[in-house]
């Protein structure tokens, strides 16, 4: 495997940053769930196409037809990953769905486990506990004892697990593909289901305020180009844990600006599950340094 000219663990910092501005983007938007995600979607293939047809189109043929069938697997993925989850924004707090959809390590670990025979150390899993116990602490104050706020519980923990299932079907294609090449293939079949969705469900494309449009681009530019490509990018050097765990720390910044933009309060429990969040990223961290210098 050829060695990364940038430490990718820079560009997961990058993403990570970036996608804890999806939920805020999403909460000013006034569309539906199925149109907001389509836009995500659309304007970031847009924005990709020229450097694609330019510099990538010719890789299509290297890719095999297995290649084709995972990625439009994990378009599809990804599409109900983003309906899922921004539908579950309508019902609950943006600190309650982040944790929830966040909480990948559950899945992630199992799903490499079984899939890349990745070993899972007890050093791994005290740290997922940590910043997974983080997580639930930082919404705590959210969890109401209601069926709309469960409604929204539910749909976020779906989320969770479809974002899950597209980063591990992305570790195994990536490593046979480029990031431009596997990332334009998967947004372009996540473009196309969400638009069968969108026209099932009969929602309106148009017309829209201006202020939508705006968040529907800076929907694709932040969370899509500079953070879910970017963890298509680290995936060839990194695992899908590592990646997990790292998105472990979005629902702090998620959190932060939800206070600072929406007036959403930050309570007791979310500062100190930030803090136990970021305890638990830095033990995991420490943890894959060392096993990785030891393996040099």
């Amino acid at each position: 495997m050829e060695k990364p000219k940038v430490n990718p663990y820079i560009f997961v910092i990058i993403g990570v940053l970036s996608v804890s501005t999806s939920a805020i983007f999403v909460k000013f938007s006034t569309a539906p769930s199925g149109v907001i995600a389509f836009y995500r979607l659309f304007f970031t293939v847009l924005i990709m196409l020229p450097i694609y047809l330019i510099k990538y189109v010719k890789e299509l043929r290297n890719m095999t037809k297995k290649d084709y069938i995972l990625s439009t697997i994990a378009g599809v993925f990804l599409a109900f990953h983003f309906i899922l989850w921004f539908e579950s924004l309508d019902y609950t707090s943006v600190a309650s769905s982040t944790v929830l959809v966040t909480l990948q390590p559950l899945f992630s670990f199992f799903g490499t486990y079984l899939l890349f025979k990745e070993p899972i150390s007890v050093k791994t899993i005290f740290s997922a506990v940590v910043a997974i116990s983080g997580s639930v602490m930082i919404s705590w104050g959210d969890f109401y004892l209601n069926e709309k706020a469960l409604i929204g519980d539910i749909l976020a923990l779906i989320a969770c697990a479809l974002i899950t299932a597209y980063l591990l079907i992305g570790q195994a294609v990536r490593k046979r593909i480029s990031v431009v090449s596997y990332t334009f293939v998967v947004y372009f079949m996540s473009t196309v289901a969400l638009l069968l969705y969108v026209m099932i469900k009969k929602e309106p494309l148009y017309p829209y305020p201006t202020t939508d449009w705006i968040y529907f681009l800076l929907l694709a530019i932040f969370p899509n180009l500079l953070g879910h490509s970017l963890f298509n990018l680290a995936l060839k050097w990194v695992s899908t844990n590592i990646i997990s765990m790292a998105i472990l720390f979005e629902p702090v910044g998620a959190a932060i600006l939800a206070y600072i933009l929406i007036g959403e309060k930050l309570i007791w429990t979310q500062w100190v599950g930030g803090f136990i969040v970021i305890s638990g990223l830095i033990i995991f961290s420490l943890g894959s340094a060392k096993s990785k210098s030891n393996q040099m």
